[in-house]
């Protein structure tokens, strides 16, 4: 399955075991002209086959609709980088803090977020843009174990 057949990027998943989530930070680099945030981002919790959260579109999740306009940084979510140059790829930035309403978990969670946006010429597509995501989350005892780190020399971008 190719990543336009599922325009999905996934923040976070195989943990399980009791916690709560509490940030996500996104970088993002577009690979098509056009507006890029349509896409919803969905927990899952405790097994839901169907999301348990969704907010309406990447725009709104960080609390910068209407396309987002400039960048903003406030304590507890952002937009602080929108980059496009003359001739360059678009990049950008975003967080959300759950510090005060954590996502709380009883036996697992997944996080994702699709890649969905409004092509030049007005029609929905999905994207195959670049994104990265650190998701923070808190976790009680007993947990599954985390997964190994490969060698620190396997670690580079290649």
């Amino acid at each position: 399955m190719t990543r336009r057949e599922k325009p999905e990027h996934v923040i976070l998943d195989g943990v399980s075991g009791p916690g709560k989530y509490v940030g996500t930070v996104l970088a993002w680099t577009q690979l098509s002209n056009g507006w890029w945030g349509e896409g919803e981002v969905k927990f899952y919790i405790d097994d839901d086959e169907n999301p348990s959260i969704c907010y309406a579109g990447t725009e709104d999740y960080f609390e910068g609709a209407w396309c987002f306009g400039e960048t903003y940084s406030t304590p507890l979510l952002g937009y602080p980088l929108w980059r496009k140059e003359p001739g360059e790829i678009p990049k950008h930035v975003m967080y959300r803090w759950y510090i005060l309403d954590p996502i709380r978990f009883k036996k697992n969670i997944k996080a994702t977020i699709q890649a969905l946006g409004w092509w030049p010429d007005g029609t929905l597509q999905p994207l195959t843009d670049d994104i990265v995501s650190v998701a923070y989350w808190y976790q009680k005892e007993p947990h599954s174990s985390f997964p190994e780190l490969p060698p620190l020399e396997e670690r580079w971008p290649r």
